[in-house]
């Protein structure tokens, strides 16, 4: 299982976060990885964990003043990206755009989508991965698989009529080890949350719980 840890703007130590997810990486057959904000790449790719970035743009090299090249994110040491957060929502065009710019990079992507027909549009855009996440669950606490388990193996249908090698990610409400185990369950491949360790006391039991029962 894949479990993409995304801080945010979460008011919490992305080198602290950081080094207790490679903490932990090396103690379980999981695959951890931390999104920081793209100020603080660097230094979290430093820590030895596998880093994302939160968001890149369908750019190239040139007159961008304030987006997020590809490149520069490759360049901090990420290896690969979120795409289409609900937090950062693009259009259809913009989405294909940086999934172009994330591979011309180097970068492997998982796009974020609501809902599975989301999910089947975004997966034939050909990212590594896509990402379901129903907004009105993001932070809740109460986990998709768990307020609604259909939209997760919708969504594992919806991807793999569209194209099989798509991988699909259960997000929204994560917070427990349960959480990832039922995620599995249900088909995806692994699970995007944020707050259940960026906000939590001490980041490595958080994970350590998330990743025990796998």
């Amino acid at each position: 299982m894949f479990v993409l840890v995304n801080l945010k703007t979460y008011p919490c130590d992305p080198v602290a976060v950081a080094e207790a997810a490679a903490e932990v990486d090396d103690t379980t057959d999981a695959r951890i990885a931390v999104a920081p904000q793209a100020a603080h790449l660097e230094a979290v790719a430093e820590t030895g964990v596998e880093t994302w970035a939160q968001h890149v743009d369908p750019i190239e090299y040139g007159s961008n003043t304030g987006h997020t090249l590809a490149e520069t994110v490759a360049d901090a040491g990420a290896a690969g990206t979120l795409i289409n957060h609900s937090e950062h929502r693009l259009t259809l065009d913009d989405i294909d755009g940086s999934v172009q710019a994330a591979e011309r990079a180097g970068l492997e992507t998982v796009v974020c989508a609501n809902n599975p027909p989301q999910i089947g549009a975004a997966a034939a855009l050909g990212p590594d991965a896509v990402a379901v996440e129903p907004p009105e669950l993001i932070g809740s606490g109460t986990p998709v698989s768990q307020a609604d388990p259909d939209i997760v193996s919708d969504a594992v249908d919806a991807a793999g009529a569209v194209d099989s090698d798509v991988t699909v990610l259960c997000g929204a409400g994560i917070s427990t080890g349960e959480d990832v185990v039922a995620a599995g369950e249900l088909g995806s491949k692994g699970v995007l949350l944020a707050s259940g360790v960026a906000k939590a006391d001490d980041p490595a039991t958080a994970l350590a719980d998330l990743v025990a029962p796998l």
